[in-house]
């Protein structure tokens, strides 16, 4: 062995020696006699990253904890498996192209859709797999051989079966309804896939005139941060709770400023309707709030309950539509908010104004603000599915650990609404269904939409088939076209349980053992994938859940590139080692809390490394000579401290096997860590130079040295694998196997 362990004369070469092997894929395991013929399989799926990402502390800390689940059953005689994989990203991958073409001067619209895709590809291709290399210097050992895309012919049939299915059994429809729209994207979002971030902004408080005083009311105060809205207000709501408004209740206002509606005078007299709604929070301002259907989630459910129209004044493109008025039609929505604030004061309209900081709601990709706006969709029908996702964790078939985040996933499954999974983007899973040139929705910007379960469906007949149909319409007699949509990213992702299995791969990882997430992805994703797995395959996708920690600052606050917070895990790789990188990580996970990020820990694991590596050289000398092979069996002491440390041995494994079976990654560590460090080196092993000396005690000494150092890195081996394997390979022995198929009991 080398005098000083260097991790970068090791890693590359300790990996390339397990790949060699085959023994990350479980159907190359070697097999003993005494072995069941075939070994039962444990099996973890990869949540699969963007091909838009790199590794950052997020992704570093889920492969590491699933790593150390694979070795440890791989160790322990299981057919372990950690399947891998990349997601396609829609939204991410068509921005980052995107960005690309622009730095050309070219759009993806000077491309067109076809050759848009191709050159999605192209960068697919040539940037796509980054990430999983980065992964592999981490030391993952996954089934390289078993690695999808989200993409692939197979998977993306899997996906285009998936939608068929629901849509023959009625869950799947196509409507209209409020969504969340990206004006960047150009394309719907759902509720999950958008951010918040503060805001500075004002509350602007205007007068609404009442059609007839009634009481001591002329007008009345509402507060709003959108006053470019109002020329698409429905009504002015109140809490039928709050005592200061009942008598205007039923009664009709004036909206200040209001479009044409087929005559220059409905232009300020356009009256509204005073209604009472439960939603209202009468503490909210004045108590009295604006209803813009057409431009609000939480306004478009109150809409439905009373039966108001809705107003489209703002696009796609975020612009003022021809129904917001002359004046007004294409400007910017800030920009007629500007012009409405100014008329507005020219009236001594205007209350009062406050500053204000609020939630503003931005694409989770591009970081554009979302406009609520009514759009055509295809929606998946959710409270059947919810019941079966509800069902699966309250009857244990499926547990969440820690307990405590499943407040987060009942929560939403309470308070589910139907998914809206159609995207208008070109990236993606285009959907399986055809239609004619005939066969097209309603474009007005008024309508009104009303029914039981909130939205307007639009009774098309659509074709849904994996084919095109060779029929012409029988109305316009054109041939039936593929619509352009695509579907969201997450109902693809929610298949990744099965559809990135092989059939013959099934029966052997279906179920898998358990999922390794982050907690901000609960409904995106881990919901989704359980009712996904029942509805197709009538069983749960995988026994646990295991939420990890959040990696954030050593401050506390959210890890960001951007603003420069972020660490980057291939630095600390590239400075201390990957098993550093990896015993930094997994020993600040002490708790069910956030991670506060302090690198002093990845020093920590260097200096670990090195304690290891001096004690197998001072314990490897000592056989130089002898040439002690490992005992099979625990040494007979023979000394007070040989009994002692065997002792102490045994009840480290015991304790640290204890700890990875029950996910507390952390406190295993720190167990094997104390031993190694504190008992093994501090202790017994200065203790051994003086039974050495003495002949009695000698040969003994040596085995019980070689035998505690072989055991304690195969423990070990989990946490930290290059630095043990390298050290297993200088065992004196011909037959010597790799440690990550050492049997560890």
């Amino acid at each position: 062995m080398e005098k000083a362990y260097d991790p970068k004369q090791t890693e590359e070469k300790i990996y390339n020696l397990w790949s060699k092997s085959g023994y990350f894929n479980p159907d190359k395991l070697p097999v003993s006699k005494s072995s069941k013929p075939k070994a039962q399989s444990y099996a973890i799926l990869l949540p699969p990253p963007n091909i838009t990402g790199s590794l950052h502390m997020g992704h570093a800390l889920n492969a590491t904890i699933i790593d150390i689940l694979i070795r440890f059953k791989r160790m322990r005689g299981l057919g372990a498996v950690c399947l891998p994989g990349t997601d396609h990203a829609g939204i991410a991958a068509q921005n980052a192209v995107e960005k690309e073409l622009k730095k050309n001067g070219v759009s993806r619209f000077d491309l067109g859709r076809e050759k848009f895709i191709q050159a999605v590809w192209e960068w697919k291709e040539k940037y796509g797999h980054i990430i999983l290399g980065q992964l592999k210097k981490l030391g993952l050992s996954a089934d390289w051989s078993r690695t999808r895309f989200t993409m692939d012919p197979k998977y993306s049939e899997e996906v285009k079966k998936a939608f068929i299915h629901y849509h023959e059994k009625g869950l799947i429809y196509r409507g209209e309804r409020v969504v969340n729209w990206c004006p960047r994207c150009q394309t719907s979002l759902s509720d999950l896939e958008i951010e918040y971030q503060e805001e500075k902004s004002h509350l602007w408080y205007l007068r609404y005139n009442l059609k007839s005083q009634i009481s001591n009311f002329k007008y009345i105060v509402v507060a709003t941060t959108r006053p470019e809205t109002m020329l698409g207000d429905a009504a002015v709501a109140v809490n039928p709770q709050d005592k200061r408004y009942q008598d205007l209740i039923d009664q009709k206002v004036i909206l200040p400023i209001s479009p044409y509606e087929g005559s220059p005078e409905g232009r300020q007299n356009r009256e509204i309707p005073m209604i009472a709604d439960k939603a209202i929070d009468p503490d909210f301002g004045t108590g009295a709030v604006k209803v813009t259907p057409a431009h609000d989630l939480l306004d478009a459910e109150i809409a439905q309950r009373h039966n108001l129209p809705f107003y489209k004044i703002i696009d796609e493109k975020g612009r003022m539509t021809k129904l917001a008025g002359p004046g007004f039609e294409g400007l910017k929505a800030l920009e007629a908010r500007e012009k409405i604030i100014e008329e507005l004061k020219n009236r001594n309209l205007i209350e009062k104004t406050e500053d204000y900081n609020h939630n503003v709601a931005r694409c989770y990709r591009c970081q554009a603000k979302i406009e609520p706006i009514p759009s055509q969709q295809w929606f998946l029908k959710m409270p059947a599915l919810a019941k079966m996702a509800e069902k699966a964790v309250r009857s244990r078939k499926t547990e969440i650990i820690p307990k405590k985040f499943e407040k987060t996933y009942f929560d939403w499954l309470k308070n589910i609404k139907d998914w809206c999974i159609s995207r208008q983007i070109w990236w993606g899973h285009q959907l399986p269904v055809w239609q004619c040139h005939c066969q097209t929705g309603s474009n007005s910007e008024f309508r009104i939409l009303n029914s039981e379960l909130g939205h307007q469906e639009l009774k098309n007949n659509f074709i849904v088939s994996l084919t095109k149909s060779v029929k012409k319409c029988p109305t316009c007699h054109s041939e039936y076209q593929q619509i352009p949509d695509v579907l969201d990213t997450w109902f693809s992702s929610a298949l990744w349980p099965f559809a990135e299995l092989a059939r013959n791969d099934l029966k052997k990882f279906y179920p898998s053992a358990v999922l390794v997430t982050d907690r901000g992805i609960i409904n995106l994703w881990v919901t989704r994938m359980i009712f996904s797995g029942l509805e197709f395959f009538s069983r749960e996708p995988f026994a646990k859940t295991f939420i990890h920690p959040t990696v954030l600052t050593k401050e506390g606050k959210r890890m960001s590139k951007s603003l420069g917070t972020g660490v980057n895990p291939l630095d600390l790789i590239e400075i201390f080692g990957a098993d550093a990188t990896r015993f930094g990580i997994i020993w600040q996970m002490m708790s069910n809390q956030d991670i506060h990020w302090d690198e002093t820990a990845v020093l920590a694991g260097k200096k670990f490394c090195n304690k290891i590596w001096n004690a197998a050289r001072f314990v490897l000398q000592q056989n130089e000579k002898t040439k002690i092979s490992l005992p099979a069996r625990e040494p007979k002491p023979k000394t007070a401290a040989d009994k002692k440390i065997l002792k102490q041995l045994k009840t480290a494994r015991k304790s640290t096997a204890d700890d990875i079976e029950n996910f507390r990654f952390g406190h295993a560590l720190r167990t094997i860590y104390d031993f190694f460090w504190h008992q093994f080196c501090d202790v017994y092993l200065e203790k051994s130079k003086s039974q050495i000396i003495n002949p009695k005690t000698r040969k003994t000494t040596k085995t019980i040295l070689f035998y505690v150092l072989s055991q304690s890195l195969s423990t070990l081996h989990p946490f930290m694998p290059f630095v043990t394997e390298e050290i297993h390979q200088n065992f004196p022995s011909k037959k010597q196997k790799l440690l990550m198929i050492a049997k560890l009991n």
